[in-house]
């Protein structure tokens, strides 16, 4: 079963060091989603900064991102 890698970048970089064996891609997709909400419900945002979540495969090759920016206006 393919490894995929969930690494967090915020105010620092949080690099996932064993990953998680997870049948395919659908599936890596299913938890960075999954994880990614419980992750932002005890996030604090800042105004000008970006909460990333990468998906990387067992080569390190970047699958999936997502990314959330909060800005202030006014």
């Amino acid at each position: 079963m393919p490894r995929y890698f969930f690494n967090i970048h915020h105010e620092r970089s949080n690099i996932d060091p064993e990953g998680d064996e997870l049948p395919d891609g659908h599936a890596a997709w299913r938890e960075a989603s999954r994880a990614a909400g419980e992750i932002l419900r005890d996030c604090e945002l800042t105004p000008g900064r970006e909460w990333r979540l990468e998906v990387t495969d067992e080569f390190k090759s970047l699958i999936y991102v997502i990314r959330l920016n909060a800005e202030r206006f006014g």
